[in-house]
């Protein structure tokens, strides 16, 4: 009798998997001592979670409504109150956690790179002397389409960014794509433009 063998494909999404959860939560610790992920001395951090956060703050209300209200209907059976009390507090933790890991993770523009993220499942740098164009543009609709990567936030991207050679990006599952355009949201798309155009016009 043969025993049964887990895929390695399979193994490597679920430790991509585990390695996201672990970021999360991390994020959540980041986001309470008020330390930015990847932020180096000298480099410039450029928020993009202040057009979430009503959102996710309300998904948290509801969640904790809700967990709340099965608390009360399953006092009766210990062991599902247990398992779902347990599944409740872990979903609204996840949901500040992701809140929190886009807060702590924001994009970066350094001397000689630009780290664009979002939360604590895109994580891309692009050496600056790949960027062969930058521009404000505020898109509320993004198709997907091969070679492109869309970071929007609440829908919306309001910087883009053309490359003059690829960058190899991994999905949350490890599937590679080459990226030739970057969409992104900013708090303040100006500021961001201008450090790239800056770091990208010769002296």
């Amino acid at each position: 009798m043969t025993a049964h063998r887990t895929s390695p494909r399979v193994l490597a999404k679920v430790r991509r998997i585990a390695e996201h959860e672990l970021r999360v939560f991390a994020g959540l610790g980041r986001w309470v001592a008020r330390r930015p992920h990847g932020v180096p001395v000298g480099a410039s951090a450029f928020p993009y979670a202040r057009g979430q956060a009503v959102m996710m703050y309300g998904i948290t209300f509801v969640c904790v409504v809700e967990s709340v209200g099965m608390w009360a209907l399953l006092r009766g059976w210990p062991t599902l109150h247990h398992v779902v009390l347990f599944l409740d507090v872990y979903t609204v933790l996840m949901v500040l956690g992701l809140h929190a890991a886009s807060v702590t993770r924001p994009h970066v523009v350094t001397d000689d790179a630009l780290r664009v993220r979002r939360a604590a499942h895109v994580d891309l740098l692009i050496p600056l002397e790949r960027i062969a164009s930058v521009r404000r543009e505020n898109k509320y609709t993004h198709t997907p389409r091969e070679g492109e990567l869309n970071l929007d936030v609440g829908a919306q991207t309001s910087v883009t960014i053309e490359l003059a050679s690829p960058v190899r990006h991994f999905t949350f599952l490890g599937r590679p794509q080459d990226i030739r355009l970057v969409r992104l949201h900013a708090d303040d798309p100006d500021r961001l433009a201008r450090a790239l155009e800056q770091r990208l016009t010769p002296a």
